[in-house]
């Protein structure tokens, strides 16, 4: 059984592969000042929600954006014997054409390289995760760059720190864009706002890709993921073919079958 991890700014997400399947997936918040033995107690009590054991583990492969967490589960896997796989610039097999490969976010990458696995060239992964990013394959398979803007309840927490009157509130889609209260305004603002901003800078690169291959935009493939895609008001997102909350598991799942397992892996993940 393979464990993937992928270890982002607010949330470590994990989830269980056997034979080219994800069976299982968890979430619990981040905390980057975990030590070794917290991250393991915390992995360990992530599997034993789905009765597993790290016993039952035979391989890592994960990605990180918080290098402290990074340095811990390499001495984790070192600890429990099992070897760890991690996704970089240098062991994705993708062609990074942008000016500082080492600078994009090991996820970002991951996201790039399922994405032409799963759906196919050129597309456009956009994340609704901390930071909204959009990022881009080219139609010979190549991660191009992308965009990236602060993500929707980082712009919410803002909102409420860096006011005096405006309230944490929690996530609901309104039923009109003009609100009739505070909360209601802030609703439509956020709510709407990303909409419009997803579905914005979506069209542009899009279009961009689509220039670059000679095709129309809408044969650009266009999935969303990230923490936020599973929520209702995401499918609201014009352009958006396909809502994948897993794309990174699944990314690294199929990046572990080519390194560890030297061929490319059919897996029923779609």
């Amino acid at each position: 059984m393979l464990l993937v991890v992928d270890i982002g700014n607010t949330n470590v997400t994990t989830g269980l592969v056997r034979a080219g399947s994800l069976i299982a997936t968890r979430r619990a918040t981040t905390h980057p000042r975990q030590t070794p033995d917290e991250l393991e107690h915390l992995l360990d009590a992530l599997l034993r929600l789905d009765d597993v054991a790290f016993a039952d583990v035979s391989s890592i492969a994960a990605a990180s954006v918080v290098p402290a967490l990074t340095g811990s589960l390499e001495q984790i896997a070192r600890r429990r014997e099992r070897p760890l796989l991690l996704a970089t610039a240098g062991t994705i097999p993708l062609a990074v054409r942008v000016d500082r490969p080492a600078e994009v976010g090991a996820d970002r990458l991951v996201n790039a390289f399922a994405a032409g696995r799963l759906y196919g060239m050129p597309a456009v992964v956009v994340d609704f995760g901390t930071a909204t990013t959009l990022d881009c394959v080219g139609a010979d398979g190549a991660y191009v760059g992308g965009a990236i803007a602060p993500g929707l309840e980082l712009g919410l927490e803002a909102l409420a720190a860096r006011t005096a009157n405006l309230p944490r509130i929690e996530l609901r889609t309104p039923e009109r864009a003009i609100g009739r209260d505070t909360v209601s305004a802030m609703h439509a603002g956020t709510i709407f706002g990303y909409q419009a901003l997803a579905g914005g800078l979506l069209v542009r690169v899009r279009r961009e890709l689509a220039d670059t291959a000679g095709i129309a935009p809408p044969d650009v493939h266009a999935i969303l993921t990230g923490g936020l895609s599973a929520a209702a008001w995401a499918s609201g997102i014009e352009g958006v073919d396909v809502i994948d909350p897993d794309l990174t598991l699944k990314g690294l799942a199929l990046l572990h079958a080519e390194i560890a397992g030297g061929e490319r892996l059919e897996m029923g993940l779609r």
